[in-house]
């Protein structure tokens, strides 16, 4: 009965020294850090991962992320040095440095980004109310995200926190003036587009006119060479006949006569009426043209051909 009791109570005794035992031991990971608190008062913190050891009963361990947290801001409207109204869109990117303090001033995550927002938008207000709108979207948009970053990191540093990146995801005009920023900006556009093409235009026509005329002077000078070229041809032909006819008139007249021959006897219904011994056939008569004494000058001359009788 004495050895039933006595192994109870080991029992119980080996059961408690579990329990305290197990309550004396944590756990920290690589991504966490433990801030161990002894009835409220903060006792120490452990960075370290691994297993580590409490005060049964007495510590409780706090555990804080030691990664890199978000901070989400809602978007915003801030009034650029250029009077003109933005819409801000923002965000942080932050990590616990040091737990105690962490702690001490906000105690959770949530407690840290409701903080911080505040200081957050009123970092972004003074670093973008001394910029422009074309410095805000282009211009010194890197360097406005360094200085609203310097400027929260300060105020952060009261609660344990280093502020590692802020980010501008977006900054735009109200929809008003952005519908009116728009419109103006397809104004401009359709203007410069309309004087292009009026630029265009005149330069088409000025071209066109200097191609009328070069044209119009190649043309004209090509007419007066081609005048001048037929010129000088009717003068050698003349030449050359007045050549010929001076070195041999009989063949010269028999010449003149086989032309009017041809041009007065074409292909068809040709009828003449002359006389049989008619000075324009009197090569037919003698081949030697002399058919009558007064023929020589006349031969050249056909007669004139009489139209064609009906069918």
């Amino acid at each position: 009965m004495r050895l039933g009791f006595a192994g109870g109570v080991i029992a119980v005794i080996a059961v408690i020294l579990l329990i305290v035992g197990y309550s004396s031991l944590f756990q920290v990971y690589q991504t966490r850090q433990a801030l161990v608190v002894r009835l409220g008062n903060p006792m120490r913190v452990v960075t370290k991962p691994g297993l580590h050891i409490k005060a049964p009963l007495l510590d409780t361990v706090i555990y804080v992320d030691k990664r890199i947290l978000d901070l989400e801001n809602s978007s915003q409207e801030v009034i650029a040095a250029d009077q003109k109204q933005l819409i801000v869109d923002a965000f942080a990117r932050y990590r616990v440095v040091d737990a105690l303090k962490f702690y001490q001033t906000v105690g959770t995550v949530e407690g840290a980004n409701s903080r911080l927002s505040p200081f957050l938008n009123s970092a972004l207000r003074a670093a973008l109310g001394e910029a422009t709108l074309t410095q805000v979207v282009r211009e010194m948009r890197e360097q406005l995200m360094a200085r609203v970053r310097e400027q929260l990191d300060r105020e952060a540093q009261q609660f344990g926190i280093e502020v590692v990146d802020v980010r501008i995801r977006r900054a735009d005009l109200p929809d008003q003036n952005s519908q009116a920023v728009y419109k103006r900006m397809q104004t401009e556009r359709e203007r410069e587009a309309q004087e292009f093409r009026s630029q265009g235009t005149q330069k088409a026509q000025e071209i066109r006119a200097k191609a009328d005329r070069d044209a119009t002077v190649i043309v004209a000078e090509a007419t007066s060479k081609g005048e001048q070229t037929r010129g000088e041809g009717d003068a050698e032909r003349n030449r050359i006949f007045a050549d010929a006819f001076n070195k041999d008139p009989d063949f010269f007249a028999f010449y003149r006569s086989m032309q009017a021959y041809d041009a007065g006897l074409q292909q068809g219904d040709t009828r003449l009426l002359v006389r049989p011994d008619s000075d324009f056939f009197r090569f037919f008569l003698d081949p030697n043209g002399k058919g009558r004494t007064d023929a020589a000058p006349s031969a050249a001359k056909p007669p004139v051909a009489a139209p064609s009788a009906p069918r």
